[in-house]
């Protein structure tokens, strides 16, 4: 699954974008692995958790807004949080 991260999300992570060998597994259960695997971002900066809360999120390009969504291994997952000025 590719996971690319924007904005804040970006930088609560770290990088881009990564790759997980995940198997099926829901929207929900996917953002608290990241969160967990993210949850110290550098100075001044939001935890992944908090980003998450805020973000919405494409899954191959359309709105994802069922935590219950499953996902597959070969899906593209995008964290976009708020953007400032449109």
């Amino acid at each position: 699954m590719l996971i690319r991260y924007f904005g804040a999300a970006k930088a609560a992570a770290g990088t881009e974008e990564e790759h997980l060998d995940e198997g099926p597994l829901t929207l929900a259960e996917l953002t608290g692995k990241l969160a967990v695997r993210y949850p110290t971002p550098g100075s001044g900066t939001a935890d992944l958790r908090t980003v998450i809360a805020r973000s919405t999120f494409l899954v191959n390009e359309t709105a994802a807004r069922n935590p219950d969504l499953l996902l597959q291994p070969d899906d593209v997952v995008d964290i976009l949080p708020p953007f400032a000025g449109g």
